[in-house]
């Protein structure tokens, strides 16, 4: 019998299991992967480690939103690498390239020097990002509208967005809250891991198993077993039945409800809301390897669209909809290039080539398994490594050379890896015209069960870390977390 049984190892899932652990509580994590991990995973091919959702974080200076509770965690101790001051995030629109600088005014007054004319706008986008307002005055504005109002250079806007590849530029829906949140900590400062993501997993599920706790892998659950209005265990594919006093999923909410099918505390209203939740789209990964001493490290992300590009289109084209084309001669708009940090020596050997892309271009298979999808699956994922390896030699030149093998995952990796239903990238849509039915509390019907993970309020490192705190202090109270 536990205190707590987690259900998921993502980091939510973690990050709850060390904070409730820290507590004195008896916490169980149940994974049903062979490792723990979510998308913090990183997994191996000939000898080299590859991440698959952490890429880089930000706010992690002393005084900056995730500094105190990485410390509480332990994980300040790894090792972070501070990206470029002067440019961390490189934005590169037709010919031209603007750098974004860390630190509010430096951000500012850099961006300055391109748009004279804006500096009152750029003045009033960093007041926004250094002081967020509250979910309920921002949540209910869209962040499209709200940069058209502060500027007048539509090329600004597209710069100002060009690095907003970490959520979904979707004009019709994406609240100003997402978008600043998820904006402002890497202004603040942005970091790389020297290592992977798989520290900070590493970091955690020690962590747990140090203060008491057990992580066990191969479980995966198929039904919460419910008794007199409770959750009182969680039942397993191979049979297995963990009993626990409170249960946390981070998992979708989607596939967490289903497992309470007979439950009389979900009303119907309240399945079909959950059921007819949008997922944001996903994204097609390319994974470099590079030949030896062809590049040096490049210690920022580069992001590069086409010239006649509107960032804001990004949405649209993950729709399915690449330049008007749902078919194997899709090309991408935009890509984040993300440049793995060295473990030894100056030059990169792992590069990251990252685009949105549409579950309408995956549904041709979507009742496939991995390494079982076929030809023209394949096909698909080489025509799309191919351009976005082009797309990225606009600011590599010659990098198809330089490329000695490479990986790629789609939506439909993510979704049989993590049960993200359509390989969604950040969970749930959250829209602005609709905020309350968008948006999802830890708590639920049912007394005893939480919900955690990227798909409640924000994602990303930081978002989910902040959710974990909300679901953790719903169990420890609100005042022990802030403290």
């Amino acid at each position: 019998m536990f205190d707590v049984v987690i259900i998921g190892s993502g980091l939510g899932g973690l990050v709850c299991g060390s904070l409730l652990a820290r507590e004195g509580k008896r916490v169980l994590v149940l994974e049903r992967q062979a490792q723990p991990g979510g998308c913090m995973q990183s997994y191996q091919r000939d000898g080299l480690s590859f991440d698959t959702g952490l890429h880089y974080v930000g706010g992690l200076a002393e005084g900056q939103p995730l500094h105190a509770v990485f410390s509480h965690l332990g994980l300040m101790q790894l090792p972070w690498v501070r990206l470029d001051a002067d440019g961390f995030d490189r934005v590169t629109i037709g010919q031209q390239t603007f750098p974004l600088a860390e630190g509010y005014d430096h951000f500012a007054d850099t961006l300055g020097e391109y748009f004279p004319q804006e500096r009152e706008g750029l003045k009033q986008y960093v007041e926004l990002m250094r002081h967020l307002p509250p979910m309920e005055e921002i949540g209910i504005v869209s962040a499209y509208d709200w940069l058209r109002s502060v500027f007048h250079d539509p090329l600004l806007i597209n710069v100002l967005s060009g690095s907003a590849m970490k959520m979904e530029l979707r004009r019709e829906s994406l609240p100003l809250f997402t978008f600043a949140h998820g904006m402002s900590s890497y202004i603040g400062s942005s970091w790389r891991l020297r290592g992977g993501g798989h520290l900070i997993v590493n970091a955690l599920v020690n962590d747990i198993k140090r203060l008491g706790g057990q992580v066990v892998c191969h479980a995966e659950v198929n039904e919460l077993v419910e008794k007199e209005g409770r959750v009182v265990a969680a039942r397993c594919t191979n049979g297995n039945m963990y009993e626990g006093d409170v249960f946390i999923s981070d998992v979708h909410p989607q596939l967490t409800f289903k497992w309470l099918a007979d439950s009389h505390l979900l009303k119907n209203t309240f399945r079909r809301r959950i059921a007819a939740m949008e997922n944001s789209f996903g994204m097609f990964t390319v994974s470099l390897v590079l030949k030896k001493g062809v590049l040096p490290y490049f210690n920022h992300n580069k992001y590069v669209y086409n010239e006649a590009d509107d960032v804001w289109s990004m949405a649209r084209s993950a729709e399915g909809r690449l330049q008007g084309k749902n078919d194997q001669r899709s090309t991408p708009n935009g890509l984040m290039v993300s440049c793995r940090v060295p473990e030894t020596g100056s030059d990169a050997r792992q590069i990251d080539l990252m685009t949105p892309m549409s579950w309408t271009l995956c549904e041709s298979w979507a009742n496939t398994t991995v390494g079982r999808r076929g030809e023209n699956y394949e096909m698909l994922k080489s025509h799309l490594a191919d351009e976005c390896i082009r797309l990225a030699e606009r600011v590599i030149p010659g990098l198809h050379g330089m490329v000695e093998k490479y990986y790629t995952s789609t939506p439909l990796t993510y979704r049989d890896y993590t049960l993200t239903p359509c390989g969604s990238a950040y969970g749930i849509r959250k829209d602005y015209r609709n905020l309350l039915m968008t948006t999802l509390s830890p708590r639920t019907p049912v007394p005893n069960l939480l919900l955690t993970g990227q798909n409640l309020i924000l994602h990303g490192v930081e978002g989910v870390t902040r959710t974990a705190l909300m679901t953790c202090g719903e169990l420890l109270g609100k005042d022990l977390i802030l403290k």
